[in-house]
């Protein structure tokens, strides 16, 4: 490493300076489009990759090909795909319209290929999870349901997916916080924006104090974080989403509260 190269100190000023922080170049407008990017490229994969889990782990079909195809995508090379994708749809891709701040003109012919690249990624942890999750019911607890006059769609309602939910939800995990890394590779398109937009035209000149080396670390420490956040934010929202009697959050609490009951009647 070059002895010119900014150190932590030039990350100190760099942050200090309410210019890096404001405007559409700066830190808090590419967390926006790094945000809206992850949920719009989630959700998108979610929609995929749950309902096509579900009716696997429902109905036990396509399980075998499914898992071969998934693991098969997770050995995908995200920056070889996606100049792949640059090359092989941009130019089909005519449109030059923006998409409010999140796009400017003419990034939509790059922005899609990138998505597209991080659904491959987001979808196999969610469908693997997810029939995964489906298949580990307990079958007795599926017969009962069917014995009481349920439905099939309601049985997956109510039966299914409510046991399956921890799986299901850490798949959701793991695609979220692999998006979040993996879409400063998008960046290496031309005009698509993001924390990444930061880390890569960081790389033309290193020594720049406002757009080298000290906005690559403040990206890449803001990347971090981000995926810190959203790991904890979905630890919180398990403990609502998922039933306490399947969490087991219901047994341990009377576990801990029998002891005190007994102290009780023994004094």
């Amino acid at each position: 490493m070059s002895s010119d190269l900014p150190g932590f100190a030039s990350l100190g000023r760099w942050l200090n300076d309410p210019d890096n922080w404001l405007g559409s170049g700066g830190l808090l407008a590419h967390l926006r489009e790094h945000l809206a990017f992850t949920v719009v490229i989630v959700l998108v994969a979610a929609l995929i990759a749950i309902p096509a889990g579900i009716w696997m782990g429902h109905t036990g079909k396509g399980i075998l090909l499914a898992g071969g195809f998934a693991n098969a995508l997770r050995a995908v090379p995200a920056l070889g795909l996606l100049i792949l994708l640059i090359v092989e749809l941009s130019p089909h891709i005519h449109s030059r319209t923006g998409v409010g701040n999140l796009l400017a003109p003419g990034a939509l012919p790059y922005f899609i290929p990138a998505a597209l690249v991080l659904v491959i990624l987001a979808v196999p942890p969610m469908l693997t999870n997810t029939y995964a999750g489906i298949q580990a019911v307990d079958p007795r607890a599926a017969d009962a349901a069917r014995g009481a006059g349920m439905s099939p769609l309601q049985v997956a309602l109510r039966v299914e997916i409510p046991c399956a939910m921890p799986l299901i939800l850490a798949g959701l995990r793991s695609a979220t916080l692999q998006v979040i890394a993996s879409l400063t590779v998008a960046a290496y398109a031309p005009l698509v924006g993001g924390l990444g937009r930061l880390i890569v035209d960081g790389q033309q000149n290193l020594i720049d104090p406002s757009l080298g080396y000290p906005a690559m670390l403040g990206a890449g420490i803001t990347v971090a974080v981000l995926a810190l956040v959203a790991d904890g934010a979905f630890a919180l929202a398990g403990r609502y989403v998922i039933s306490p009697g399947v969490s087991g959050r219901r047994i341990r609490g009377r576990g801990t509260a029998a002891p005190q009951q007994s102290t009780l009647t023994e004094s």
